[in-house]
């Protein structure tokens, strides 16, 4: 069976840059927002997002970070194999601050709760958004909507959505993967 390709080469760029005018319409320079990743590939994202955010915004301070949600997730404890938990970098002040959570693909919620969970460690911000580069309908298992989204995509179970980093696999790229056990 094939597998699709859902966004690559200058519609993944585009629709990263769509993102950003989004976000600046929300959030105007960022004085006030701040941009986590959640580990492990969230962060991409993130570090992406705040690349193009300060090309567009010269000058201005965008802060962005990065969230490990390892011991917080709700399943930790019933894998067969250890975890390793990832880094978590957060060198500023969330407390009162708008917080813009990103992870690459939201599909059942259950990490974004996770992520919530995590980041009240570092504070209590006044606002927390959610930014999904592929948005999963039809999948929650947790009542959760992003406030932006890249793409949406409808697809069963048995599938998977891949998101590739041109920073860790060499080209950026979604891919629906067929047939996935």
């Amino acid at each position: 069976m094939q597998n699709p390709i859902l966004l690559d080469g200058q519609k993944f760029q585009i629709t990263l840059q769509r993102l950003c005018r989004q976000l600046i319409e929300n959030h105007n320079d960022f004085s006030e927002s701040v941009l986590i990743g959640i580990q492990p590939r969230g962060i991409y994202l993130a570090k992406r997002i705040a690349e193009e955010l300060r090309k567009i915004l010269p000058g201005k301070d965008i802060q962005q970070g990065d969230l490990d949600i390892t011991f917080y997730r709700d399943d930790f404890r019933r894998r067969e194999s250890q975890l390793v938990p990832n880094q978590t970098k957060i060198d500023f002040i969330i407390e009162g601050k708008k917080v813009v959570m990103m992870d690459d693909v939201l599909w059942t919620g259950r990490t974004i709760r996770a992520a919530m969970d995590a980041l009240q460690a570092f504070g209590r911000p006044e606002k927390i958004e959610l930014l999904a580069l592929v948005d999963r309908r039809y999948s929650r298992h947790i009542p959760v909507a992003a406030d932006y989204v890249g793409i949406e995509v409808d697809s069963i179970a048995s599938q998977k959505v891949v998101v590739s980093w041109k920073e860790m696999d060499g080209e950026d790229k979604i891919v629906l993967l067929s047939d996935v056990k």
